[in-house]
């Protein structure tokens, strides 16, 4: 007896069958709909048929090209900075940031370094000698950090931010100053004399020991070195600057302290001081008038006394200010220090970083760890560390991730049949879909989107576990083709039958992640587009490379060879099944999809003329399904995929090389089949699952209404970290903001006066906005320059009065008078610039307290010049800078008196702070009235705009729930196109559009009880939720749609065919995820991993669950109705009746027939595989008795067998 031929060889008389041998008949209005589909699937096939034929060129091929874009990896830029990741593109935000760094460039005036230092145990008053003497040490041990860069020692005195050095025209005073003049720092120290300490430049002078904060009495100092120096403008500029002694006229925390000054006031009492006291108001550097530390800057977690007086604190803040690298580079330009060293803007920068590095490390190291206070440092560096490592690609993160994908690939491929295992597809499947991936960001990368910490923290784990989906639905279906199909259409077949799956997932995603795009956060629209793309590529590959891949495959099989180890023949190759004949009554072929085994009465008869025993069953039959539940009958009766077929051998009596253990015979085909189907589908289920799917709806429009807007920066940081520690502190003690209005050019400064005061009343009127003391002068340029002019009239009008200063002669008065005296005569004219009566009939300031408009820019030069502290305290940042003036009281030349006019100002600010932001509905209310305050000084004609980090950051979520309705609802729209597109049923597409909002709107609600916040990166999931929620919906309802029957029937064979890939490609996509958890990140985990994870389980219950129940109660009607024309009764599987399957028989039977019993199995020509080709119906008869010569007509339910010889 010959073997049946190798797996795959055809023999050598084979004729390929026809695609259908149903009579089938197109539903109505369905027939242009089928037409498309087919003619759509006729161009996958051929396409499927060119590539096995072709596989290994392909492969090279499409390795080739892959492989080449993966080399654009190596121009990848990793965008770190904030303000490039989260400012929104073409915002104005975005329009004004751009105006700012056009005027005053990139860097800003100065960076902060902060100390804040907490008690151990919560609620502790720091309000005490002790705690501010701990604080002097942390702060001590970061001031006196050097760093040694380019063979030269840097230390704060070098890099630190000096506010206003004033110009003195006594050299040997100016180089003292240089040399003296204190950094600028922020910190409670500075109420006493320890303050001094931080400060760390010193002076020579001879005859004199080293002078320092710590030892300097300005005062004193101007005395002794009067009769040797005219000292007058230094004298007045002190004054003004309200210096008086500096430190040491102030209390020792350590009156103890052999360094502690006598003139301190509790030297001689010894008594510690009233630190709560002396903290009242806030503290005060050098100046008393231009330094003034207000209490919110120093202190935290404050409480007060019903009088209003300061009783305790919980925290003490110290800011060290150090310049910007532009302002370092400018600074030591030139410089006998760096001459030699090729000094750059890049090596300030890398000094500053350095230094900042230094001071972090030994400020957090400054106190012991058992102490009862600890400190928390942090710097602009440590953030952008924090950044830098956050935007990493964890190698070990990916490879696990992917070896993980590997190993489930190839296990749940295997099969026990060597032949049949596709562990090798697997693996070769997972290595493609990283090599697709991989090259999308090479792909990326050359189209210049740079990447940041979405990119390469996130994206390749969820485009991993997108990609493999589509792997493992075309493995299925490989394996699932027609036991009939020829071997050289194999892939054609599987590509016909599952490319539009493929293809309307992988669409949906790339239209999900663009319309994410729609999300104006730069880093988001990046992430959109480059998972966008990542996924084209990634169809890219599951459509043409990956089936040759398969091609290969088959050709391992075909020659029965070993599953991954393909060099070794097959074990089972030689495999001998001997079926006994007796067994036939027992035994169930599988025919097609559907098979149905059942008694029957046939008829015999002998026909002379052929000598054949001609056995027939009559046409007319009706099918009568048994009594039982027909889910668990009719519908699961024994399937035709392959592995069904390898499974089913057990009731065979077979001797095989090769026996399959009970085990290895279940799969997910078999438990959706068998189990699941039959169970969901009950009536009683259908209710429990609409019950509660509905009752999830309900919880997750109630936590929609939770769900708060914002993204702390403590969620990115990791937790248990020393940086999240400080940041933690800050959000809690010290939710300040430094803030600026700025003002615009494209408007009169000068006779705009009353409006921009009037704006800054409007502004300092917000809630947020901290008000300065009482005691404080105001802090704006404007009302500076209007008090120093007025200063200089008063010196003028006593001057005048006293005569010092006169028509004709002001050398005899002070120098502000004469100041006074110059600006005067100043007539804003070019041709005429002076006028000497003006002295006595001109004021600088008139009653309304204006500046008369022709003196406006003529005395900004003067007060730039003469004025720095009250400059640098104003924080006013000119643009263009006014002209440098320097005034000579005893100039007589009278070029003295020409005043070159500052041009018109095109940028200026006003600098304020803001307070009580905890929430992100603060910072909203916050920027509304900072917007609301512009917009009313625009109706005034003044351009002015609030700049800030409140407002490059926390901007967007003006508009964030807006835009993300908006990307939604257009994103549900186009989905509904493409599914109504491809699958050319609105019906269908209406209902898998129905469930993926329900999936949007649930994971809303889930992310409100899990407590995380809407912010832009939520908003990008939940967009492209939409689209990842199609690999979950589609391949049941397209599976739905090509099956035939009732509703329930259909639903079950689409839950049939489509359990096992949806849910492998589910554990594909948590696989990929998995790694997410073990992110450094609190941020990853929470925002991506757990958002991610309950997306894809969400999928499973909608698509596997939900939908299936929806499709059996409002689905739309099959595309095709089965029918037997001779018959006008269809198959009714609800009209049960006792017995078994029967054929009903004709009142009158022919002659000549003999009746026989036998028992056979009959084919009822099943409906097609869901994704089948489908052929149009032949008006041909399906069977008749005129068609019985017709010997090989498949459709005739005739057997013909040899006469037996007559006696």
């Amino acid at each position: 007896m010959a073997g049946p031929p190798p797996l795959g060889e055809l023999p050598p008389v084979y004729t390929p069958p026809a695609r259908s041998t149903a009579p089938q008949i197109l539903a109505g209005s369905l027939k242009a709909p089928l037409w498309l589909r087919a003619y759509f699937q006729g161009l996958l096939f051929s396409l499927g048929c060119r590539i096995q034929r072709h596989c290994g060129k392909v492969l090279f091929l499409g390795l080739l090209a892959f492989g080449a874009l993966v080399l654009g990896l190596r121009v990848a830029v990793i965008e770190t900075d904030l303000e490039q990741l989260w400012v929104e593109a073409g915002s104005r935000v975005s329009q004004e940031l751009r105006y700012t760094k056009e005027k005053l460039g990139e860097e800003a005036a100065y960076t902060s370094q902060m100390l804040i230092q907490t008690p151990r145990q919560e609620g502790e008053n720091v309000l005490t000698p002790e705690a501010l003497r701990l604080h002097l040490q942390a702060a001590l041990t970061a001031s006196k950090v050097q760093v040694s860069l380019y063979g030269k020692s840097w230390d704060l005195n070098k890099i630190c931010y000096k506010s206003g050095v004033p110009l003195i025209e006594n050299g040997m005073i100016e180089r003292m100053i240089e040399k003296l003049f204190p950094c600028v720092i922020l910190t409670p120290l500075d109420c006493f004399w320890e303050g001094a300490k931080l400060q760390g430049g010193s002076a020579y002078l001879p005859g004199r020991p080293d002078i320092q904060w710590t030892n300097l009495d300005p005062e004193q100092l101007l005395e002794e070195l009067g009769p040797f120096a005219s000292l007058e403008g230094f004298r007045e500029l002190l004054d003004k600057a309200q210096v008086g002694q500096a430190y040491v006229g102030r209390p020792c925390l350590n009156p103890d302290d052999p360094h502690c000054p006598p003139t301190a006031p509790n030297r001689d009492s010894r008594q510690a001081p009233n630190v709560a006291q002396e903290l009242s108001g806030g503290c005060h550097g050098f100046s008393h008038k231009f330094m003034h530390w207000q209490e919110e800057l120093l202190l935290g977690g404050m409480a007060r006394d019903p009088q209003g007086q300061l009783l305790r604190a919980e925290a003490l803040q110290s800011t060290f200010l150090l310049m910007s690298p532009r302002q370092l580079y400018e600074h030591f330009r030139g410089d006998y220090q760096t001459h030699d060293i090729g000094w750059s803007e890049e090596q300030a920068g890398t000094v500053l970083q350095a230094w900042q590095r230094r001071f972090v490390q030994l400020a957090q190291d400054s106190l012991p760890e058992n102490g009862s206070q600890q400190i928390h440092a942090f710097s602009s560096t440590t953030l952008d560390d924090i950044l830098h490592a956050f935007s990493e690609v964890s190698a070990a993160r990916v490879a696990g991730g992917y070896l993980l994908m590997l190993a489930y690939a190839c296990v749940t491929m295997l099969r026990w049949d060597c032949a049949q295992s596709q562990g090798a597809v697997g693996l070769a499947g997972v290595l493609l879909v990283a090599l697709a991936v991989a090259s999308g960001l090479g792909l990326c990368a050359l189209l210049g989107i740079a990447f940041n910490a979405a990119t390469t923290q996130v994206l390749p784990f969820l485009a991993l576990g997108i990609g493999v989906d589509d792997i493992f639905l075309l493995a299925h279906a490989f394996t699932e083709a027609p036991s009939g199909t020829p071997l050289q259409e194999r892939t054609g077949e599987c590509l016909q039958r599952m490319g539009p799956s493929v293809a309307l997932t992988s669409i949906n995603n790339m239209v999900a992640f663009f319309m994410a795009a729609l999300v104006p956060i730069p880093a988001l629209r990046a992430f959109s587009l480059q998972a966008a793309i990542v996924v084209g590529c990634n169809f890219a590959a599951v459509m043409l490379v990956f089936p040759a891949v398969l091609s290969l495959d088959l050709h391992r099989r075909h020659c029965q060879r070993l599953d991954v180890l393909c060099c070794f023949s097959s074990p089972c190759s030689a495999r001998v099944i001997q079926i006994l004949p007796q067994e036939l009554a027992d035994r169930t072929v599988p025919v097609g999809i559907a098979h149905l085994t059942a008694t029957v009465q046939a008829f015999a008869h002998c026909e002379a003329s052929s000598q054949h025993v001609v056995t027939s069953l009559p046409p007319h039959a009706q099918l009568v399904p048994p009594p039982s539940d027909p889910l668990s009958s009719e519908l699961f009766s024994p399937g035709g995929s392959t592995r069904d077929l390898l499974g089913q051998e057990e009731g065979t009596r077979q001797k095989a090389a090769c026996r399959s253990p009970p085990c290895a015979r279940w799969n997910l085909a078999h438990f959706a089949r068998y189990q699941f189907a039959p169970l969901l589908l009950q009536s009683h289920a259908k209710a429990v699952v609409l019950v509660l799917c509905g009752a999830l709806l309900g919880l997750s429009l109630y936590g929609a209404t939770l769900v708060q807007d914002g993204l702390a920066l403590t969620d990115v940081v990791p937790r248990g970290t020393k940086e999240h520690a400080f940041l933690s502190a800050q959000l809690r003690y010290f939710s300040l903001y430094e803030v600026a209005l700025v003002t615009q050019g494209g408007f009169d400064y000068a006779h705009s006066q009353r409006a921009l005061f009037d704006l800054h009343q409007r502004f300092s009127s917000l809630k947020a906005v901290l008000p300065p003391p009482a005691t404080q002068a105001p802090r704006t340029w404007l009302h500076y320059y209007r008090s120093w002019l007025q200063g200089i009239q008063a010196a003028f009008d006593q001057d005048w009065a006293s005569g010092r200063i006169t028509r004709h002669s002001y050398r005899n008065g002070s120098e502000d008078g004469a100041l006074a005296y110059k600006l005067l005569i100043q007539t804003g004219d070019s041709r005429e610039p002076l006028d000497f009566s003006q002295l006595t009939t001109k004021k600088l300031v008139d009653k309304e307290g204006l500046i008369p408009p022709e003196l406006f820019y003529v005395g900004l030069t003067v007060w730039v010049s003469s004025d720095p502290l009250g400059l640098a305290a104003s924080q006013a940042n000119f643009y263009p800078p006014p002209p440098e003036w320097l005034h000579d009281k005893y100039d007589t030349t009278g070029e003295n008196f020409r005043i070159p006019a500052a041009q018109p100002l095109e940028f200026a600010q006003f600098p304020f702070l803001l307070h009580g932001l905890q929430k992100t509905s603060d910072f909203v209310e916050a920027i509304e009235g900072a917007r609301a305050a512009c917009a009313e000084a625009g109706l005034a004609g003044v351009r002015a705009y609030p700049s800030g980090s409140p407002f490059l950051f926390w901007e967007q979520y003006l508009g964030l729930r807006r835009c993300f309705l908006l990307a939604v609802c257009i994103l549900l729209v186009c989905t509904f196109l493409v599914c109504a597109l491809l699958l050319l049923n609105p019906w269908a597409a209406g209902l898998i559009v129905l469930v993926l909002a329900l999936m949007t709107v649930e994971l809303f609600g889930i992310m409100g009880f899990l407590g995380i916040k809407l912010s832009a990166i939520p908003v990008v999931i939940l967009v492209a939720s939409v689209g990842i929620g199609v690999e979950f919906t589609v391949h049941v309802a397209l599976g739905f749609l090509t099956a035939q029957g009732s509703r329930n029937l259909r639903a079950a064979r689409a839950l049939e065919h489509t359990f096992a890939p949806v849910m492998d490609g589910a554990v594909s996509t948590l696989l990929g995820l998995l790694m997410l958890a073990g992110s450094n990140f609190d941020f990853i985990v929470r925002y991506f991993f757990v958002v991610l994870t309950v997306l894809t389980l969400l999928g499973l219950l909608h698509g596997l669950v939900l939908l299936p129940v929806l499709l059996s109660i409002l689905g739309p009607p099959p595309e095709v109705v089965q029918m037997y024309k001779e018959s006008p009764e269809v198959l009714n599987p609800s009209a049960p009746r006792a017995g078994g399957l029967r054929w009903g028989l004709p009142p009158t039977l022919p002659q000549s027939f003999a009746r026989v019993t036998t028992s056979m199995t009959i084919a009822l020509h099943p409906p097609p595989l869901p994704g089948a080709y489908i052929h149009p119906a032949s008006d041909e008869p399906a069977w008749s008795p005129a068609a019985t010569p017709a010997a090989n007509n498949s459709s005739n339910l005739t057997s013909r067998a040899p006469c037996p010889a007559s006696e």
